[in-house]
């Protein structure tokens, strides 16, 4: 039966495919796909750890059966052969034999998501007893899975293309790749990361906001995402047909044909609209009024960097070095191995400058999975990006070393996070040239490099002054300057709807720091993400910025915004925005075209 979910779109287009349900019980695994000659490894992987905890059973049984009715009552010999029983269910072996042939799944994943599927069909049981037998396939399953932790899990290898067919579904030719939805509870940064180069057409998580990280991550996939979607990884099963609305945030599972046919040529119109926004890439990014706009890419890794060249950006405006960081399991990377993403993301922008920002991890970033957001009361207000390079300055000086050294091969931005004391500026200045001297006393060569401030918090954008007293640069995150101004968790669904950019207070904050950063005569640039959004790009272009930062595939669209802008004109009417108390009233642009 078709039915629909609403949710917030973080990113647009639309995306239909197969549900790929990634387990959300307690149970912690990777997710990841294998390659297909690890096939028969993966399912030995299986067997063997089947075999151990079968075999722990048994001996488990004899020793039963040596004690004395008051030593162990037969209840417990009874669960013994129940758990022995489910350990050997040919539905369970069968399942997870599928999930690693057909789909490609690690031994873990594949045991989970059967897992899923089987206490489906023990919650429709109306047996109590029989119901209750769910618990106990979790405790088995979870055996099995401890028990695989003590066998060797190859090296993830992400797939291209999506999963072969071989049943003529509904409009879908049957010799075509079937594309691939993956619907979750909800997905941490690194675990985006595993799939960012995989097979998934879009993705769905019944958490999230539009600026949390897994949103931002979901973008620089520049696949179709929506988050929020209360349950949906509860309502939607495993392999049920799934389309992402990502324009207005809707989830259509099990389409029916004449759904799916609509849905699928507004698929092929935007496909066709991205197209036509090519013929704009080497057009200068010059205003109406001759204002030229300097239009930089956000990325996570240096491979990135292919993508912000196609896309026609003039350099790197952000480049988030905490993914290099994460999901190591506390080994973090050396000095060497920073040193070499960075000098490949140098390389990789072929002289363009590159701006990297210090590691900032926390609140909606752990460093890894195992890390859990009742760590802190609130994580997002606790000890986070340079805070946390603060307190571990042997870490802060590996990577300020790293970065120095890498801007010995182009130019190099250094940008620093969440800086709100003049304390803390003062300790990040000294420990920049700390790393100096330690470079110099070891005769490694490195590079000049520029340093430049995130105004993320209210604070730094109402103290500005400080701030240009000491750096070359500014960039505005505007993410977190929302989250900290409106107290609004950008991460939490239940409050989502009250994060708001174009709140009075936070493009003040946003104007304010654009024009004292202009008289002072230090560039500004916004990172967040309302510099990618095409509905914002005249307002912004109209408080005076001229230097935008986002994901490589929304550089295109902002391009287009501001070939048809008018700085001269936009300038005043933005400034009646800002001052208004309520931006909704006073939506009209100076050509009577809607802003929002």
């Amino acid at each position: 039966m078709t039915f629909s979910i609403h949710g917030l779109a973080v990113t647009r287009g639309i995306a239909i495919g197969r549900a790929v349900l990634v387990a959300s019980s307690r149970l912690d695994v990777a997710h990841y796909f294998i390659e297909p000659a690890r096939v028969s490894a993966e399912i030995d992987r299986v067997r063997t750890a089947r075999d151990t905890v079968a075999a722990e059973i048994r001996r488990l049984l004899s020793s039963i059966a040596q004690m004395g009715p008051h030593e162990a009552p037969q209840e417990l010999a009874a669960l013994m052969e129940v758990h022995l029983m489910l350990l050997q269910d040919e539905e369970l072996i069968q399942g997870v034999k599928h999930w690693i042939t057909d789909r490609l799944y690690n031994a873990e994943w594949a045991l989970t998501t059967q897992l899923e599927v089987i206490a489906r069909h023990f919650d429709d049981m109306e047996d109590d007893y029989l119901r209750e037998r769910k618990a106990d396939l979790e405790q088995i399953t979870e055996k099995v899975l401890h028990a695989m932790r003590g066998v060797a899990s190859p090296v993830m290898q992400p797939l291209r293309g999506g999963r072969k067919t071989t049943q003529p579904d509904l409009l879908l030719d049957d010799t075509v790749d079937v594309p691939l939805i993956l619907v979750a509870h909800d997905l941490s940064p690194a675990d985006m990361l595993q799939f960012k180069q995989s097979v998934f057409a879009g993705f769905i998580t019944d958490v999230g906001g539009k600026t949390s990280h897994t949103a931002i991550v979901a973008r620089s996939m520049d696949i179709p995402a929506v988050v929020g979607v209360r349950l949906c990884s509860h309502l939607i099963r495993q392999d049920d047909w799934v389309i992402i609305d990502g324009d207005a945030g809707v989830v259509v599972a099990d389409p029916s044909p004449i759904i799916l046919a609509e849905y699928g040529f507004r698929q092929r119109q935007g496909e066709l609209d991205r197209s036509r926004l090519t013929r704009l890439l080497h057009t200068p990014a010059v205003t109406l009024d001759g204002q030229k706009i300097e239009l930089l890419a956000n990325i996570e890794m240096p491979e990135d960097t292919a993508a912000a060249i196609r896309a026609g950006a003039v350099g790197v405006g952000l480049f988030r070095s905490e993914f290099l960081f994460m999901g190591r399991h506390n080994k973090l990377p050396n000095e060497e191995e920073q040193y070499v993403a960075y000098r490949r993301t140098v390389e990789g922008m072929h002289g363009l400058p590159v701006t990297i920002r210090t590691i900032d991890i926390g609140a909606d970033k752990p460093l890894d999975d195992d890390v859990h957001e009742d760590t802190h009361l609130n994580p997002a207000l606790g000890l986070r990006a340079i805070r946390w390079s603060l307190s571990e300055p042997a870490m802060f000086l590996t990577q300020l070393r790293a970065v120095l050294r890498a801007a010995a091969h182009g130019q190099v931005y250094l940008l620093i996070p969440m800086l709100a004391h003049a304390c803390e500026i003062r300790q990040t200045l000294a420990l920049i040239d700390h790393a100096r001297v330690q470079l110099d006393n070891r005769g490694t060569v490195y590079g000049d490099i520029k340093i430049g401030a995130m105004i993320e918090i209210p604070a730094a954008a109402l103290t500005l002054k400080v701030f240009l007293k000491y750096f070359d640069f500014l960039s505005i995150g505007t993410n977190d300057l929302t989250q900290y101004t409106l107290a609004i968790d950008r991460a939490d669904a239940s409050v989502a709807h009250l994060y708001d950019p174009t709140h009075p207070a936070v493009l003040r904050l946003v104007a304010s720091t654009i024009a004292e950063g202009q008289a002072a005569g230090k560039p500004v640039c916004v990172c967040g993400e309302m510099a990618g959004d095409v509905a914002m790009t005249r307002l912004l272009l109209g408080m005076g910025l001229r230097s935008f930062s986002m994901h490589p595939s929304q550089i295109l669209a902002v391009k287009q915004e501001l070939l048809r802008a008018d700085t001269a004109k936009l300038a005043p009417w933005a400034l009646q925005i800002v001052e208004n108390d309520e931006p909704d009233t006073c939506d009209a642009l100076p050509n009577g075209a809607k802003w929002r």
